[in-house]
């Protein structure tokens, strides 16, 4: 998919991923019958053939041919061309991989974006792209999580009937869960709390431990907490976590939720 992707960003297509993960998975599955090597689409090869002009299947076909005859038939052959030599051919497929233009952009991208695109870079040359492109995506990930969870925040306001309402815009995970619960203040909170998700989302385990543990504290207060306007999938899986939350749910009229499922 990473040579694929570099194929498609040099000659401006779009390659079909599924087509070529079916492709690649029975050409491995076979070898194995054959006791072969599995292998996937080399990014050396396939910049050899774009910068030769194969545009085709053609051109594949024809590469993986001409590389079985030299393996079966011209191995002598090989073993006279210097070493140094394929080193150099080798530079040239990595001067014309390379995205020079990350250089420009280093500036003008967020501080953890920069970071990533050199530490996947370091990571390739000391290891390999694969292992590579694995940490990049682990730290993406890590920072998107954690850049979110600076994103939840709650609009506090008091209805008619004297009960707090906490609307809690962002989603609630994982990361978000610390300053979720430092949203409230459960000491000074009148009787009756009411959490709005209508701009929010319970995405995860920790996500309801963090709800959970919020109830537990107005319990321990002796005031109640109600959750209003859980999306269908929220409801969920809250109903899912049975006995590991316990809090009242107030009838969201977008939703409808069944009235035996109501309170909890």
């Amino acid at each position: 998919m990473l040579t694929l992707t570099v194929i498609d960003e040099m000659t401006n297509t779009r390659g079909r991923g599924n087509k070529e993960c079916v492709g690649q998975g029975v050409a491995n599955i076979t070898s194995g019958f054959f006791g072969a090597m599995g292998g996937c689409a080399m990014i050396g090869q396939s910049m050899i053939n774009i910068n030769s002009g194969g545009r085709g299947r053609l051109s594949g076909i024809t590469a993986a041919v001409a590389l079985l005859m030299f393996i079966l038939f011209g191995a002598q052959f090989i073993e006279m061309i210097p070493l140094a030599a394929l080193v150099g051919v080798m530079f040239m497929v990595v001067l014309g991989t390379f995205e020079w233009a990350s250089f420009k952009v280093m500036r003008k991208v967020p501080k953890h974006d920069a970071f990533v695109i050199v530490l996947v870079t370091v990571v390739t040359v000391f290891t390999d792209l694969a292992f590579a492109v694995f940490v990049g995506v682990i730290v993406s990930a890590l920072v998107f999580a954690w850049e979110h969870a600076k994103h939840i925040n709650a609009n506090q306001s008091i209805d008619q009937h004297g009960r707090k309402i906490y609307q809690v815009n962002g989603p609630l995970f994982f990361g978000s869960v610390a300053h979720f619960l430092a949203l409230f203040n459960t000491k000074d909170d009148p009787q009756d709390v009411i959490i709005d998700f209508n701009n929010s989302r319970v995405c995860d385990h920790s996500a309801i431990d963090a709800i959970d543990t919020l109830a537990e504290r107005y319990v321990a207060a002796g005031k109640t907490l109600h959750l209003r306007h859980l999306s269908a999938d929220c409801h969920k899986l809250l109903t899912k976590a049975g006995d590991l939350v316990e809090v009242n749910m107030i009838e969201d009229p977008n939703y409808k939720i069944p009235d035996d499922k109501l309170e909890s």
